[in-house]
């Protein structure tokens, strides 16, 4: 049996790719954490599929490399109508910051991806076939009671706990907190096989009332169906092998094909009716579950896992007070309920209740097609809802900028004087960062505003214009945008901005008032620049 400790700064209870990036993204920081899953080995079977490019962008902050996984960039969306043929087809081809717009994947090599990951973070320390059996607050601690697979049971004692469990989270029932929203009556037949004799590269909708059908591209040769059963048909019946043969006959023999997966789910649309209980957190489908129709169910998790985990790690190390977690649900919540709404939208257009209703549907949004800005919204960001938080742990305003205060900084490529070449989200790492766009930031600090700013976990970087020679900082990290993906695509020469380790702008304004920009933010974040600023004390 495992040793397990009787302290720990952060217990996250789930070892899935929420937990799991958790898990990398406070080890990163030096958070000394503990993983728990009540599975004593991961879990094989192909679950979620999609990713769009946040999503790959946090498993970038977690440490993950590109070729990490294997991946099958999709070029579009396409959704056929049983009386009209294809009515729409979303460009999801190109990519977005730094990465595909869409894409497939196998979410067990993810899962051992992220597993491996973890397994380098010597601050983190992992425990399969262990299970939460009781939480109690106790002060500024709670205190867990953990059951190992022979029955023994362990105390231990966290500053903080994350529930990265999933649907039927243990973590969100000892909270008491209610799973709020709608269980789609409907059930669907996942399939997922090998060998597809004529394989598509694409993803597709079958909007027909009669049989709502998605069909997908996925990594290693594999494709995945998902039919919604008709009334009158059962779990037991659905999966016979001659009813799986008849329903994939449409795409070739599928005798020729080998089948990986089969099963029946019921699609739900919940969120929890808050993300946050005094030290306890939920996370991915433990605080929000998303219908499928827009691959967004993994990604709103994975987004959960970069705003909360840089905060608990401030407050930890003593970088920022601890109201700042209150931002958490009040970032996160509205936007997951957004994605939500937004899946059970698209999920009227894949499943229309009838004949009637799919005609009417689907031929008004053909008609959208013709006027250019809706058209246009299929081919760019503008389908999907802005990741852009109203409220939250930013500095409220507007400036006169592409730079949006609780919205991401874009993503590009940047090089160094000496060649190198980065995505800027690893070159401003995981910190608090001041960027100077064409100007150094830096050099408009005094010596006790930026003592007090890196020493709360703040960095300056100053970018450039591609070949850019005059400004350069005699002294700090200077880099070339090489695509202008910063600027002066995002800001313009001489201003700047402060970024969150999540990417998220905190703050903006030229380079001129850069001292002020850096007070505000140390302020807003609850560490006023004239604090002194304790050691952190994490448990070991």
């Amino acid at each position: 049996m495992m040793r397990l400790p009787t302290k720990i700064d952060v217990l996250v209870v789930g070892f899935g790719p929420v937990g799991a990036t958790v898990a990398s993204l406070l080890g990163g920081q030096g958070v000394s954490t503990l993983v728990i899953d009540r599975s004593p080995e991961l879990l094989t079977q192909p679950r979620a599929i999609a990713l769009d490019n946040e999503a790959l962008r946090v498993l970038q902050l977690a440490g993950l490399t590109e070729d990490a996984i294997a991946t099958v960039a999709i070029p579009r969306v396409r959704m056929h109508s049983p009386h009209g043929g294809e009515f729409a087809c979303v460009d999801t081809s190109g990519s977005l910051d730094g990465h595909p717009k869409l894409v497939t994947f196998f979410q067990p090599e993810l899962e051992r991806a992220l597993r491996a990951r973890v397994a380098t973070l010597a601050p983190v320390s992992t425990a399969l076939g262990v299970e939460l059996t009781a939480l109690e607050e106790r002060g500024d601690k709670v205190l867990a009671t953990l059951r190992h697979a022979d029955g023994h049971t362990h105390s231990l004692e966290a500053a903080y706990v994350v529930g990265a469990d999933g649907a039927s989270s243990r973590v969100r029932q000892h909270l008491g907190l209610d799973f709020e929203g709608r269980t789609y009556a409907e059930d669907w037949l996942i399939i997922d096989a090998l060998n597809v004799p004529r394989p598509i590269d694409h993803v597709e909708f079958l909007c027909d009332p009669r049989r709502p059908t998605a069909h997908m591209v996925a990594p290693g040769g594999r494709e995945r169906w998902e039919f919604m059963l008709r009334p009158g048909e059962s779990r037991e019946s659905i999966l016979t092998d001659d009813s799986i043969q008849r329903l994939l006959s449409r795409w070739g023999r599928p005798e020729e094909m080998v089948i990986e997966r089969k099963a029946v789910y019921r699609f739900h649309a919940r969120a929890a009716e808050s993300f946050r209980r005094g030290h306890v957190f939920l996370a991915g489908d433990a605080a929000h579950i998303t219908p499928p129709f827009v691959g967004q169910g993994l990604v709103s998790g994975l987004r959960d896992a970069a705003n909360l985990s840089w905060k608990l790690a401030w407050v930890l190390k003593r970088w920022a007070a601890p109201s700042i977690l209150d931002s958490y649900d009040t970032e996160r919540r509205p936007h997951s309920q957004a994605m939500i709404d937004f899946a059970r939208r698209m999920g009227r257009l894949v499943m229309p209740e009838n004949a009637v209703t799919a005609t009417a549907l689907h031929g008004l949004v053909r008609l959208s097609q013709l006027v250019p800005p809706l058209k246009a919204s299929l081919h760019g960001k503008g389908l999907k809802p802005e990741h852009r938080y109203a409220r939250g742990l930013f500095v409220a305003g507007h400036t006169p900028t592409k730079l949006i205060r609780g919205a991401l900084l874009p993503q590009g490529w940047l090089r160094d004087a000496q060649g190198t070449t980065r995505l800027s989200d690893d070159v401003f790492g995981p910190s608090l960062t001041l960027v100077g766009f064409g100007l150094d930031a830096g050099a408009q600090l005094d010596e006790a505003t930026r003592s007090a700013f890196t020493a709360r976990g703040g960095r300056v970087v100053q970018l450039l214009h591609r070949g850019q020679r005059l400004h350069r900082a005699t002294h700090g990290d200077c880099w070339e945008d090489l695509n202008t993906a910063l600027i002066p695509d995002a800001a313009p020469f001489g201003w700047a901005a402060l970024v969150r380790p999540d990417r998220t702008v905190l703050h903006d304004g030229p380079v001129s008032e850069v001292k002020r920009l850096v007070h505000e933010a140390l302020a807003l974040i609850g560490t006023p620049p004239t604090a002194d600023v304790a050691t952190p004390s994490l448990h070991a």
